[in-house]
């Protein structure tokens, strides 16, 4: 079993979550992970980068060459096409359709989302507004990493436990939210 996954965003939007989530997850099903994050500015709205590797065999590099990602998850869109060298021939790229114009000349979103919808395995998402109606905008990563678990080989209730640990400090409410958001993403992707 081995998936790579190039993780990109902008500051703020939850990608460092989505990976903690998903290697301790990997950790309990025994998989070795390795992990590699670029932060852009430490204010919202810097570019976030992580790459994830999981493998039932060991790994010896924390970075994925080019061309050989299994997925590619972006909560921004042009974020997915900043990365997409990265991007296996059988890989695939799961966008939110949301952008977040942190840029003079940020391209036409139509454009980014057509040129997304090229790959032939794209997921693009209305990941806030999915969110939106799970309980909470502050969601959209947790709609975002339900997307990216249908592409991972990894039982989603290991995912939904992590869910649960990472945020009943803060009350069951906020579980039973973030575990509907993560079951939205899931639905959605599915679908696609």
């Amino acid at each position: 079993m081995k998936n790579d996954l190039i993780l990109a965003g902008v500051g703020g939007q939850g990608i460092l979550t989505i990976a903690a989530i998903i290697g301790k997850a990997a950790m309990k099903a025994g998989l070795n992970v390795k992990q590699s994050e670029v932060h852009g500015m430490a204010q919202r709205g810097g570019a976030v980068l992580a790459h994830l590797r999981l493998s039932s065999e060991p790994i010896f590099s924390d970075l994925i060459a080019e061309h050989s990602a299994d997925v590619i998850l972006a909560v921004e869109p042009m974020e997915a096409m900043r990365h997409i060298e990265g991007l296996s021939d059988n890989g695939a790229i799961i966008a939110n359709a949301t952008p977040v114009k942190n840029i003079a000349d940020y391209p036409e979103t139509e454009a980014l989302i057509a040129e997304i919808k090229k790959y032939p395995k794209s997921v693009v998402l209305d990941a806030d507004g999915i969110a939106v109606k799970a309980g909470s905008s502050r969601a959209m990563n947790t709609v975002m990493l339900g997307a990216v678990s249908v592409f991972l080989d990894m039982d989603p209730e290991l995912l939904r436990n992590v869910i649960r640990e990472n945020f009943e400090r803060k009350g069951e409410e906020i579980v039973a939210m973030n575990l509907k958001a993560f079951e939205a993403g899931r639905e959605a992707a599915q679908k696609a």
